[in-house]
């Protein structure tokens, strides 16, 4: 039979592994439970490894929660809470203990922001700088052009834009080769879902995939007269760093400050908001189009309504025809066609 309570900790991370949480979720769990596993075998006299269950009720729970509060911010305690919450939620549900104690510990409430987007002056910049020549030791716009693009006009977060290879790019249902395309997300959690994106920013991947096989041709698959979508497999990465390997979330989030920077639009970002600027841009323009609250959900992969109804209580339309309403496919039409 389980005495300790690490031992049950670990039973616990067992049976939340059916619902298959990420690496980062589970490094999470192990750093709250070690956080306040160490405060209550303070105030028991104890070390951590031989606790037992028995040490949890109301007052240690609340003292420990306050030792751990003391140099924490708002998320850290709301995260931790809710994982001792599920923990303790277990063991009264496996007899280890008489009842679950956390309602008593009080958490800190989560704010109710509006999320931050860039004007669309500040998109206009934006998409005009990443067209204008760069002469940065490490440029390479055409990959910056579609990587920003495909954040601004899709709502990806960062690990999703990491994640795509060229076979999650397929043709829309009902459009020819070239045209819109759909891409299958890995999205948060292991969810996955689909958006769409426009002819315009097809051509500029294109584009971008182009300038990629003269900079790796040993990376190719085909000839160099076959269509730059051809030339590579459908399991290599949609986007890379400059050795031609899956771009890293350093590379991407400094490639998309850097932009920033250079567009003069760095100050108008959302504190710490980097690819996440470009997913509260698209997410607000979408709202602005009177897009429902459930499609922005299913857009955006949101597991909870309520996140999304910060953008939007608007009305229903089609997820295809949602993302074509963006306004910034305008611009960027604009911006990437022809030159007169």
């Amino acid at each position: 039979m389980t005495e300790f309570l690490h031992d049950w900790f670990e039973e616990f991370l067992v049976y939340r592994s059916t619902a298959k949480p990420s690496p980062n979720t589970l490094r999470a769990y192990r750093q709250d439970y070690r956080a306040v596993a160490d405060s209550l075998a303070h105030a028991a006299g104890t070390s951590p490894g031989l606790l037992t269950p028995d040490v949890i009720d109301k007052a240690t729970m609340r003292a420990a929660f306050a030792e751990f509060a003391d140099t924490r911010q708002p998320a850290s305690i709301r995260r931790c809470w809710s994982t001792w919450n599920m923990l303790c939620d277990f063991l009264f549900a496996a007899d280890a203990i008489v009842a679950n104690p956390m309602s008593s510990v009080l958490r800190p409430k989560a704010p109710k922001t509006v999320p931050k987007a860039f004007h669309a002056d500040a998109v206009e910049r934006l998409v005009r700088t990443l067209q204008a020549p760069d002469e940065g030791a490490r440029a390479w716009p055409e990959r910056d052009l579609a990587l920003i693009l495909t954040g601004l006009l899709t709502g990806l977060r960062s690990a999703e834009l990491i994640a795509i290879d060229l076979g999650d790019l397929r043709d829309a249902s009902g459009a020819g080769p070239g045209r819109a395309k759909v891409i299958h997300v890995h999205g948060k959690g292991n969810k996955q879902r689909v958006v769409t994106v426009e002819p315009v920013v097809v051509d500029v991947l294109g584009d971008y995939l182009a300038s990629r096989a003269e900079r790796f041709p040993a990376t190719t698959r085909r000839r160099a007269d076959a269509g730059p979508w051809q030339r590579f497999s459908a399991a290599d990465p949609m986007f890379v760093g400059r050795d031609g390997t899956r771009i890293t979330r350093g590379t991407l989030q400094y490639r998309v400050e850097r932009a920033y920077r250079r567009a003069g639009i760095n100050g108008d970002r959302a504190k710490g908001a980097l690819v996440h600027q470009l997913r509260h841009t698209f997410a607000t323009a979408m709202a602005d189009q009177n897009v429902s609250v459930y499609t922005l959900m299913r857009m955006l992969g949101h597991e909870s309504m309520t996140t999304t109804q910060r953008y939007t209580s608007g009305a229903g339309t089609e997820v295809r025809g949602a993302a074509a309403l963006n306004p910034a496919y305008d611009l960027v039409s604009r911006t990437t066609g022809p030159t007169p």
